[in-house]
């Protein structure tokens, strides 16, 4: 399946670069500090990534149907670190709009472009849209491409996301000089989720230095969590859990042991 998303993701981007050339993105930079997105993820307290995504091909479409602004405001207000804001049109029924819209709406949270980056056009995008940090998948890349879109970070004072599965993954990840390490509980080959991957990959990094670990898919429990924090985790990107909720900021509260914001909260 993650070749069959790269494969339309080339297709797609060749029509994109066709319409806005990379210095008409350029141009759109906002020369404005953006909302750091690590730093965010470095308190002592559970941080959650939640992200914003209506569909995805292991699940079919959520329940939640609110606007990406609204989503967005209903996890600030219920206690998320950072959002994760999907941009896949093809795969996820997300959207550039979406992210461009949270952002304008909340430009202090971090927001992290969530796409299948093969680019480094696609970089300059997540720069041009808002985003604090964007995701680069180690088995969608080779390691001259995970090198140079990692590197690509500096150009746009953005930070990568560097998501791993399995410690092939990993290691060519740590040799990238990657420090904000993401690992997937779910397979993208077979879209199976197995939350003792983020246990098992984060053993081999144990006294490793300036690492930041964050688990992804499969969590929906706070138990989960303080064991993931016990294992060396500092963050953890929700989505799946918290769309099936009509209002998914309810289960991002619960999750964080805190009483739901009540609708009117939002002004």
């Amino acid at each position: 399946m993650l070749d069959t998303i790269v494969a339309q993701k080339r297709l797609e981007l060749r029509e994109e670069k066709a319409c806005e050339s990379l210095a008409a993105l350029h141009r759109r930079l906002d020369p404005r500090p953006r909302a750091p997105f690590r730093a965010a993820l470095e308190r002592d307290t559970v941080n959650v990534i939640a992200e914003v995504k209506y569909s995805s091909p292991s699940r079919g479409d959520f329940p939640c149907r609110l606007a990406p602004e609204k989503v967005a405001r209903r996890y600030a207000l219920n206690g998320a670190a950072a959002l994760s804001v999907l941009t896949d049109r093809s795969f996820f029924k997300g959207s550039p709009e979406h992210l461009q819209e949270i952002h304008r709406e909340l430009p202090e949270l971090p927001l992290l472009r969530k796409d299948f980056i093969i680019d480094p056009y696609q970089v300059a995008q997540a720069a041009a849209w808002g985003a604090s940090a964007y995701l680069l998948i180690v088995a969608s890349l080779t390691d001259p491409e995970l090198v140079q879109l990692r590197s690509a970070a500096t150009d746009y004072q953005l930070e990568a996301l560097v998501e791993v599965h399995d410690p092939w993954d990993l290691e060519r990840a740590l040799e990238s000089r990657s420090r904000l390490i993401g690992v997937n509980n779910r397979d993208l080959k077979t879209f199976q989720v197995d939350l003792a991957t983020s246990f098992r990959l984060a053993r081999r990094v144990e006294g490793e230095s300036g690492l930041l670990l964050v688990s992804e898919s499969g969590i929906t429990e706070r138990t989960q969590i303080e064991e993931l924090r016990g294992a060396g985790f500092s963050a953890f990107l929700i989505g799946s859990h918290f769309m099936e909720s009509e209002d998914p900021g309810s289960p991002l509260a619960r999750l964080l042991g805190r009483e739901a914001a009540a609708e009117g909260a939002e002004g």
